[in-house]
């Protein structure tokens, strides 16, 4: 096997030995700088995700996708993303901006967090993280203010409510629930998305919550 096939195995298998160090020892490599700035009440994936974003590599899909398949124990529930998925208006009165959009979690291998730490779940906006009609996502905020609504084709409807380091110019990192939904579900795209709504540099539970409680079409009049 030559050198250049070996490469992207050895990637790989280390960023596999990472996931599962992470899951035994509880991610005591975090940096000092990096834990003090969690204590901010933000969720923070500019370390881990800088990290997690360089295995969602395009070569590196197909075998992490396996391994972390072959890794999970619960079966995995199936899921229609058909509503999220299907634009309910005519989405050509909006601007469109293509980005290079990734997943991201609210785990350690994106924050460095579980759900034992007191701040799990809560993005850079302060609120948590959701996965739903309207899902919370990460962004450059000089590009796309904490707020904006985002109609993102394949995934559905994403509110900024985050921000990371790994995130800049013309880039979204998107909320999955689960490792293995990012892999099966997203992976790494090139997309066109569309503004609905530009964000003002806030965000509430409330808002979000009515945004969720109504069809989308209704929650952004």
């Amino acid at each position: 096997m030559s050198t250049k096939n070996k490469q992207p195995a050895k990637l790989s298998l280390l960023f596999l030995l990472v996931v599962i160090s992470i899951q035994l020892m509880g991610f005591t490599m975090i940096p000092k700088q990096i834990e003090n700035r969690n204590q901010n009440n933000h969720v923070n994936h500019d370390f881990m995700n800088e990290m997690f974003h360089f295995f969602l590599e395009d070569h590196q899909l197909p075998f992490l996708g396996k391994l972390l398949s072959k890794e999970q124990k619960e079966p995995i529930k199936a899921k229609s993303n058909e509503t999220k998925s299907q634009p309910i208006f005519d989405l050509s009165k909006y601007e469109k901006v293509h980005v290079v959009a990734t997943g991201y979690t609210a785990g350690k291998e994106s924050t460095g967090k579980d759900k034992s730490h007191p701040q799990y779940g809560i993005t850079y906006s302060g609120v948590r993280v959701i996965r739903g009609n309207y899902s919370t996502i990460a962004a450059d905020l000089n590009v796309f203010p904490i707020g904006t609504v985002l109609y993102i084709p394949g995934y559905g409807y994403g509110v900024v409510a985050d921000k990371g380091s790994a995130i800049k110019g013309n880039k979204l990192d998107l909320y999955f629930e689960t490792i293995q939904d990012v892999y099966q579900e997203w992976g790494k795209r090139e997309v066109d998305v569309y503004v609905i709504k530009k964000g003002d540099g806030t965000l509430t539970e409330e808002v979000m919550k009515e945004y969720n409680r109504a069809e989308p079409v209704d929650a952004i009049k």
